[in-house]
């Protein structure tokens, strides 16, 4: 029984080592799909939507090729077909029957497309000569867009691969219990050997023989005792010899793959590894930038103001600077070219942005608005800065319109969830304590009134350093300073930009306005004339003037405004202040 026992367990060894091995080699199945297109059409732009890059689990490796000139992006889907535009392109769509590829030509008035290279709307981007090859794992709601130089024909080349799930967790359990199992029946096997040789000894009765010595029987200790003579003790040997290098092979097939093994800690193993794209929000009104792009566009901005700040190019800051804030660096520039002495703006830090309140909008809805607070990363003495940011067009870049230094000890409303954004409110709400549009003639009149203006009473003044700086009181210096032959007048206006405001959570609003101080110096007597000094002579180029000179500040103006049941007073949070223009009255 013991040697039957021994076969058994060598049969059922050897097949289940060999069924084990065969899961790993022969019997694996494929590691992956690839599915191919090629193009034939000269449309410009071709497009891979989340459905058909999600059509298998998996990441997805995109191989692009068939052009000198590649370039690839992924974004939201709306903001993508957004920046195609009224322009012809090629939507990939998957056939699952035949796990291949189609194309599909969606007409366009456009054939061609500008450079899509560093729009703000991509939350990553690749470019290279020729051939194209890079992994992604979008979520639902993610395209990806392939042109060449957007006037030339999309790269006509295009695969899609998708990793299988080929793991074979029970190959690793099977070879080991074989191995278990020959091992058993080797013990067996020895086992048995050793109970015949203790048994072995003559059974018939023997003729009496003189009595010699009584011999101490023998009894084999272990079985590698046993002297090595006849086939048996060499076919045991050779078996001794194989289980090393089934042990091995055995071990290297199964044990060191975690594939080779089932998951029992965690479950039902998932081929979906985690989303490398940025999910956007499903719902109807998704916030107009996700962090990931917001982080990209600030680096820009910062990099375009520094640049743009050391060499004074103003076209380089219109690149990323428009409304007011572009008008405050337009002047600086002409100030500091003709006075080397003027200090240039505060810079637009590079950090990540403390709060980010973006705007609510239709997916096809522009312009894009976005409000953040950056904090200087290297210094922290430094006021934050409040930055407020505007997208026109999809294919245009975020631009400041509005970039204002925030009081020491601010503090915010409370504010949406960057995922979840705020909506944008109409200049003319009627739901605010002032509309947004009211805001900077009521607040100018304070600075020019003070207290006994009609508008104190829905701002809280008690800790505004902007009063201090420009208010009544310091009008008041610059009047008495004047010689008796001069006059000095002030005017506030609505500065030709309009006012921006996003909704808190209390049902105000963060609101940014612009409001423009007009100083106008005249002289009183015939013959008389006005000497203009500091900015106003650098930037007017006049140094005498018997006509009079007219000079225009700029005050970038950042209030709370509460709801209108609310008791609480409007408050200023930040501001940034400078002369715009300067000029000799006609």
């Amino acid at each position: 029984m013991r040697f039957i026992a021994a076969i058994i367990s060598f049969v059922i060894a050897f097949g289940l080592i060999a069924y084990g091995i065969a899961q790993r080699t022969v019997l694996a199945e494929a590691d992956s799909i690839t599915a191919s297109e090629t193009f034939t059409t000269t449309a410009p732009v071709t497009i891979i939507n989340s459905s058909t890059l999600k059509a298998l689990p998996g990441r997805q490796e995109i191989q692009i090729g068939g052009a000198k000139k590649i370039f690839a992006a992924y974004g939201r889907t709306e903001d993508v077909l957004a920046w195609v535009g009224d322009a012809q392109y090629n939507r990939v769509g998957f056939d699952r029957e035949k796990s291949t590829l189609t194309s599909r030509l969606i007409a366009g008035v456009a054939s061609s497309v500008p450079t899509p290279q560093g729009s703000d709307l991509w939350l990553d981007e690749y470019s290279t000569t020729n051939s194209l090859n890079f992994t992604v794992n979008v979520p639902d709601g993610i395209s990806v867009i392939i042109v060449s130089d957007g006037t030339s024909a999309a790269p006509s080349n295009l695969s899609i691969r998708w990793p299988l799930d080929n793991r074979t967790p029970w190959s690793g359990p099977l070879v080991v219990g074989g191995i278990v199992l020959l091992i058993i029946g080797l013990a067996l096997y020895l086992w048995g050997l050793a109970h015949l040789r203790r048994s072995r000894g003559p059974r018939r009765k023997t003729p009496k023989m003189p009595k010699v010595p009584r011999q101490r029987s023998y009894r084999p200790r272990k079985p590698k005792a046993l002297a090595p003579s006849g086939s048996r003790r060499s076919n045991r040997r050779r078996m001794v010899a194989i289980m090393p290098v089934l042990l091995i092979g055995g071990l290297t097939l199964s044990g060191c793959s975690p594939s080779s093994w089932p998951d029992f800690g965690s479950g039902a193993a998932s081929a979906t590894p985690t989303p490398s794209a940025t999910a956007p929000i499903v719902n109807d009104t998704p916030p107009a930038v996700t962090s990931p792009q917001l982080r990209v566009i600030l680096s820009r901005i910062s990099a375009v103001a520094e640049k743009a700040d050391a060499d004074m190019d103003l076209e380089l800051a219109k690149t990323r600077f428009d409304g007011p804030a572009l008008d405050l660096r337009a002047a600086n520039y002409a100030i500091r070219k003709v006075d080397g002495t003027q200090a240039a703006l505060a810079a637009i830090p590079a950090g990540n942005a403390t709060v980010i309140l973006p705007q609510q909008q239709k997916a096809d809805q522009w312009p894009r608005v976005v409000f953040v607070v950056v904090q200087n990363p290297t210094d922290k003495k430094i006021p934050p800065v409040g930055l407020m940011l505007e997208q026109k067009t999809p294919r245009s870049d975020y631009k400041v319109q509005y970039a204002t230094a925030l009081e020491a000890g601010v503090v915010l409303p409370k504010l949406a969830a960057k995922e979840v954004g705020a909506p944008r409110l109409d200049p003319e709400s009627k739901l605010l304590e002032l509309k947004p549009s009211a805001v900077a003639l009521a607040y100018g009149d304070i600075l020019e009134k003070g207290p006994t203006s009609a508008s104190s009473k829905y701002f809280d003044t008690a800790d505004d350093k902007l009063i201090g700086l420009i208010g009544v009181e310091y009008r008041k210096s610059l009047q008495a300073a004047l010689p008796a032959n001069a006059k000095m007048e002030f005017a506030n206006s609505v500065g030709p930009f309009d006012s921006i405001a996003i909704g808190s959570n209390d049902s105000g609003a963060i609101v940014a306005v612009y409001l423009n101080e007009t100083v106008t110096v005249t002289p009183v007597e015939a013959g008389a004339a006005v000497n203009p000094e500091g900015q106003v002579k650098s930037l007017s180029g006049v140094t005498g003037s018997t006509k009079g000179t007219v000079a225009i500040y700029g005050d970038q103006l950042l209030f709370y405004v509460p709801s209108t049941t609310s008791n609480q007073k409007i408050m200023l949070l930040g501001f940034a202040t400078g002369l715009i223009s300067a000029k000799e009255l006609p």
